[in-house]
């Protein structure tokens, strides 16, 4: 039987063998389409099988969690009760997004120690900060910060054979003397350890080129939420629909070093599962 130590020294074994390995920087992308849970976050809380159910029937592989915590685990199921759900649909999650404020702002571990081991038994291989608090974005000195806890995260993530990403939003590319937040987080942490969700609408948004940003730092970006901008306004809007140039963007998805897609909508504004299924089709059909 494998126990929490055992597991966690045969996986840093095996993680340290892959990380090192250049081969693996420009893999191959994965071809399997993916969908952040948090854009059907109404839909889960009133039925939880019946979306997944919805999710699996559209086409989507993959699925990237939220929300999870010790007490109530994934949306009310314990991890078991999860995982027998995802296996009863053909779904694998490869990621989740978990809470690391608290982790950020008092130091503390016993959350992020429970998020390493809910990945884990959940066979997820990324564990993902979504987001930060507003009392770390004003400044440069809040993102060195950030940085500092993330190396710290990053070498617990890797010893239980996991590793650490970083979601962004717009806040990131703010300008702050010809430097950004962003720029500290790739700067100031391990290329190895620590690797990049980019949510390509927010960084369009924030004024960035995703191309460059894989030209600068090529391999890093192991995932992408894919969700598009209307034409007319930055509304959110189904991929392809809109005005971000995702045929361009992924031309150079080896480059990113991207394994895994996850269609997201931050705000429908029609059915939610024909807004998924619009965007499934159109990275499926068109651009992979």
């Amino acid at each position: 039987m494998t126990t929490r130590r055992s597991f966690i020294q045969q996986a840093g074994l095996i993680t340290a063998g892959i990380l090192v390995n250049p081969a693996n920087l420009l893999s191959k992308p994965n071809k399997r389409v993916g969908i952040q849970l948090y854009s059907l976050r109404n839909q889960l809380v009133k039925d939880l099988k019946g979306t997944l159910s919805k999710v699996a029937d559209i086409g989507f592989c993959e699925v990237e969690t939220y929300g999870y915590t010790k007490a109530a685990g994934f949306w009310g199921l314990n991890i078991k009760e999860f995982n027998e759900l995802l296996k009863q649909l053909n779904l694998k999650s490869p990621s989740g997004h978990y809470d690391f404020n608290s982790y950020f702002l008092d130091g503390k571990e016993d959350d992020l120690k429970s998020y390493i081991e809910a990945a884990h038994e959940t066979g997820q291989k990324y564990v993902t900060v979504p987001n930060l608090s507003g009392r770390l974005r004003g400044s440069l000195d809040g993102f060195k910060i950030v940085a500092e806890k993330l190396n710290k995260a990053s070498e617990l993530t890797k010893k239980a054979g996991l590793q650490l990403a970083y979601h962004n939003h717009a806040f990131e590319f703010e300008d702050f003397n010809g430097k950004t937040g962003y720029d500290v987080l790739l700067s100031q942490t391990s290329p190895e350890n620590l690797k990049f969700e980019l949510d390509i609408y927010w960084a369009v948004r924030g004024g960035k080129d995703p191309i460059t940003l894989f030209k600068q730092n090529p391999g890093r970006f192991h995932m992408w939420h894919v969700k598009d901008m209307s034409k007319n306004d930055t509304s959110f809007t189904e991929v392809g629909t809109g005005r971000i140039n995702y045929t361009k963007i992924f031309s150079e998805a080896k480059l990113a070093g991207v394994k895994h897609y996850f269609v997201e909508q931050d705000v429908i504004k029609i059915d939610p599962f024909e807004s998924i299924k619009q965007s499934h089709r159109y990275i499926k059909n068109t651009l992979l």
